[in-house]
């Protein structure tokens, strides 16, 4: 597993998604305002389901598009709210004085650390434009100080990846487009690769695997943060039996094989609006 990967996964999500998203708001504008969008792949599509006498789909073509799209606003509004919400909560529990200590110690100048007086462990990566990781004080307590520096080390590559809002995107891509189902194959194997990469983060860092071990074993014991918001990256939340896997034999090859069946599927859906694009252009 590495960088390219995880990168090539995320590019992949974001352009098939982009693109049936914006031509079914191209498409939408336009039957609202009434105005015709010339080279719309929507719109091709309903005028080739009336050539072949199939009218009654274009009905099932303009839910489609309709659905899609005010589903789309519905999940990432509830997602905004939700982060809001974890992060109003993160502030009203926030130790500043820790938080001064960490920044201090660990920080770049900017107020990256976050300390909360919280009774669960959490160590989460949090925000889109300017990443912030989260520790509470139960975590402080229950890992010893080179545990603690190893969960930093691998939060800070979450923060470095800006992980919290490639995350959101590629969940809410896979949430509103079940059709593709590549999409969520990305979602869940990009948490993967970018789980194991942070924790060669830290190894790398502290020139061991045993700190982030235990530091994850720990972990899994205890509690976990309440929310439901798509927008972090936790430390203990994911991927945990490739992680342990990893770290009790990292010369594995533990390269990520995308399923040709849930591939084939998925180009040939995305392939068909492509060619009827391509089509409308000539």
């Amino acid at each position: 597993m590495n960088k390219y990967q995880s990168t090539k996964m995320f590019f992949l999500s974001i352009v098939i998604s982009g693109t049936i998203l914006i031509q079914m708001i191209a498409y939408l504008i336009a039957l609202l305002s009434g105005t015709n969008l010339n080279f719309n792949i929507i719109e091709v599509c309903q005028n080739t389901l009336k050539m072949i006498g199939l009218t009654s789909l274009q009905y099932a073509v303009d839910i489609l598009v309709l659905s899609t799209v005010l589903f789309s606003l519905w999940k990432i509004g509830t997602q905004i709210i939700h982060t809001i919400r974890l992060k109003a909560k993160l502030h009203q529990y926030e130790n500043k004085k820790l938080s001064e200590e960490y920044n201090y110690r660990y920080g770049t100048g900017k107020e990256d650390f976050i300390v909360i007086s919280y009774p669960v462990p959490v160590a989460i990566t949090i925000g889109f434009i300017s990443p912030k990781i989260v520790l509470s004080t139960a975590l402080v307590a229950v890992l010893s100080e080179e545990e603690l520096e190893a969960v930093i080390f691998h939060e800070m590559y979450h923060k470095k990846s800006h992980d919290p809002l490639k995350l959101f995107l590629l969940s809410i891509s896979a949430a509103i487009l079940p059709y593709i189902p590549i999409l969520k194959w990305f979602n869940e194997n990009y948490r993967i690769i970018q789980e194991i990469m942070a924790d060669e983060n830290a190894i790398e860092k502290q020139q061991s695997a045993i700190h982030i071990g235990s530091a994850l074993l720990k972990m899994l014991k205890v509690g976990k943060l309440d929310s439901k918001s798509f927008a972090y990256a936790s430390f203990a939340e994911s991927s945990v039996n490739y992680r342990i896997e990893y770290l009790l034999n990292p010369l594995q090859s533990n390269q990520i094989k995308i399923p040709l069946v849930m591939a084939m599927w998925s180009l040939i859906v995305f392939s068909l609006i492509c060619i009827i694009f391509i089509y409308a252009l000539i």
